[in-house]
Protein backbone atom coordinates (compact mmCIF):
# COMPACT_ATOMS: atom_id res chain seq x y z
CA UNK A 1 0.00 0.00 0.00
CA UNK A 2 1.36 3.40 -1.01
CA UNK A 3 1.33 6.44 1.24
CA UNK A 4 -0.93 9.26 0.11
CA UNK A 5 0.82 12.52 -0.71
CA UNK A 6 -1.31 15.62 -1.16
CA UNK A 7 -0.52 17.94 -4.06
CA UNK A 8 -0.80 21.68 -3.53
CA UNK A 9 -3.10 21.98 -6.55
CA UNK A 10 -5.69 19.59 -5.08
CA UNK A 11 -5.98 21.09 -1.58
CA UNK A 12 -9.59 21.77 -0.58
CA UNK A 13 -9.69 24.68 1.87
CA UNK A 14 -12.52 25.53 4.25
CA UNK A 15 -13.09 28.50 6.55
CA UNK A 16 -13.47 28.14 10.32
CA UNK A 17 -14.40 30.63 13.06
CA UNK A 18 -13.08 30.27 16.60
CA UNK A 19 -14.65 32.38 19.35
CA UNK A 20 -11.98 33.24 21.94
CA UNK A 21 -14.45 34.72 24.44
CA UNK A 22 -13.64 33.33 27.88
CA UNK A 23 -11.17 30.77 26.48
CA UNK A 24 -7.49 30.52 27.50
CA UNK A 25 -5.17 32.15 24.97
CA UNK A 26 -2.99 29.07 24.49
CA UNK A 27 -5.93 26.72 23.90
CA UNK A 28 -7.33 28.96 21.18
CA UNK A 29 -3.89 29.42 19.61
CA UNK A 30 -3.10 25.69 19.55
CA UNK A 31 -6.49 24.87 18.00
CA UNK A 32 -5.94 27.54 15.34
CA UNK A 33 -2.39 26.34 14.60
CA UNK A 34 -3.65 22.74 14.29
CA UNK A 35 -6.21 23.79 11.67
CA UNK A 36 -3.80 26.12 9.83
CA UNK A 37 -1.33 23.23 9.45
CA UNK A 38 -4.04 20.87 8.22
CA UNK A 39 -3.40 18.20 10.84
CA UNK A 40 -7.14 17.70 11.33
CA UNK A 41 -7.43 16.26 7.80
CA UNK A 42 -6.87 12.68 6.73
CA UNK A 43 -4.92 14.04 3.73
CA UNK A 44 -2.32 15.86 5.89
CA UNK A 45 1.07 16.07 4.19
CA UNK A 46 3.91 17.68 6.18
CA UNK A 47 5.64 19.44 3.26
CA UNK A 48 2.47 20.91 1.72
CA UNK A 49 0.37 23.79 3.02
CA UNK A 50 -2.86 21.79 3.23
CA UNK A 51 -4.47 23.70 6.10
CA UNK A 52 -7.66 25.71 6.20
CA UNK A 53 -8.45 29.37 6.86
CA UNK A 54 -9.05 30.41 10.48
CA UNK A 55 -10.92 33.46 11.77
CA UNK A 56 -10.50 34.21 15.48
CA UNK A 57 -13.11 36.57 16.93
CA UNK A 58 -13.30 38.27 20.34
CA UNK A 59 -9.52 38.16 20.81
CA UNK A 60 -9.82 40.93 23.41
CA UNK A 61 -11.80 38.60 25.69
CA UNK A 62 -9.36 35.67 25.71
CA UNK A 63 -8.14 34.95 29.23
CA UNK A 64 -4.71 34.34 30.69
CA UNK A 65 -4.44 32.10 33.74
CA UNK A 66 -2.34 32.59 36.85
CA UNK A 67 -0.11 35.67 37.13
CA UNK A 68 0.56 35.88 33.40
CA UNK A 69 -1.10 39.30 33.05
CA UNK A 70 1.70 40.87 35.09
CA UNK A 71 4.58 38.40 34.67
CA UNK A 72 4.46 37.51 30.95
CA UNK A 73 6.52 39.92 28.85
CA UNK A 74 6.44 40.69 25.13
CA UNK A 75 9.63 42.06 23.57
CA UNK A 76 10.31 44.09 20.42
CA UNK A 77 13.59 45.56 19.26
CA UNK A 78 14.03 48.37 16.73
CA UNK A 79 17.58 47.15 15.92
CA UNK A 80 18.96 50.45 17.17
CA UNK A 81 21.06 50.70 20.33
CA UNK A 82 18.75 50.89 23.33
CA UNK A 83 15.79 50.02 21.12
CA UNK A 84 14.40 47.20 23.26
CA UNK A 85 10.74 47.70 24.10
CA UNK A 86 9.02 45.42 26.56
CA UNK A 87 5.33 45.21 27.44
CA UNK A 88 3.43 43.09 29.93
CA UNK A 89 0.54 40.89 28.88
CA UNK A 90 -1.85 43.31 30.60
CA UNK A 91 -0.77 46.12 28.26
CA UNK A 92 -1.02 43.79 25.27
CA UNK A 93 -4.57 42.76 26.19
CA UNK A 94 -5.67 46.37 26.57
CA UNK A 95 -3.93 47.92 23.56
CA UNK A 96 -2.94 45.11 21.13
CA UNK A 97 -5.20 42.06 21.64
CA UNK A 98 -4.96 40.98 17.99
CA UNK A 99 -1.16 41.04 18.01
CA UNK A 100 -1.05 38.96 21.18
CA UNK A 101 -3.23 36.25 19.60
CA UNK A 102 -1.30 36.37 16.32
CA UNK A 103 2.03 35.96 18.13
CA UNK A 104 0.70 32.98 20.07
CA UNK A 105 -0.45 31.21 16.89
CA UNK A 106 2.65 32.15 14.86
CA UNK A 107 4.90 30.66 17.54
CA UNK A 108 3.13 27.30 17.10
CA UNK A 109 3.64 27.16 13.33
CA UNK A 110 6.82 26.01 11.54
CA UNK A 111 9.51 28.69 11.41
CA UNK A 112 10.16 28.57 7.65
CA UNK A 113 8.48 29.67 4.41
CA UNK A 114 5.82 26.98 4.78
CA UNK A 115 4.89 28.39 8.20
CA UNK A 116 4.71 31.90 6.75
CA UNK A 117 2.28 30.66 4.09
CA UNK A 118 0.15 29.03 6.79
CA UNK A 119 0.20 32.22 8.88
CA UNK A 120 -1.27 34.22 5.99
CA UNK A 121 -4.49 32.22 6.35
CA UNK A 122 -5.09 33.53 9.89
CA UNK A 123 -7.47 36.44 10.52
CA UNK A 124 -7.87 37.85 14.05
CA UNK A 125 -10.55 40.31 15.15
CA UNK A 126 -11.00 42.14 18.45
CA UNK A 127 -14.78 41.78 18.53
CA UNK A 128 -17.36 39.49 16.92
CA UNK A 129 -17.56 41.41 13.61
CA UNK A 130 -15.55 40.06 10.69
CA UNK A 131 -15.64 40.61 6.94
CA UNK A 132 -15.57 36.96 5.85
CA UNK A 133 -19.31 36.15 5.86
CA UNK A 134 -19.25 35.47 2.10
CA UNK A 135 -16.93 32.48 2.67
CA UNK A 136 -19.59 30.83 4.90
CA UNK A 137 -17.22 29.93 7.75
CA UNK A 138 -18.04 27.00 10.05
CA UNK A 139 -18.09 27.80 13.78
CA UNK A 140 -15.74 25.60 15.81
CA UNK A 141 -16.72 24.86 19.37
CA UNK A 142 -13.94 25.02 21.95
CA UNK A 143 -14.24 22.40 24.70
Amino acid sequence: MKSFMQKKETVDRKWYVIDAKGQPLGRVASKAAHILRGKHKATYTPHIDCGDYVIIINSKEAVLTGNKLDKKMYYNHSMYPGGLRERTARVMVEKYPNEMMERAVKGMLPHNRLGRAMYRKLFVYENSNHKHQAQKPVVLEMK
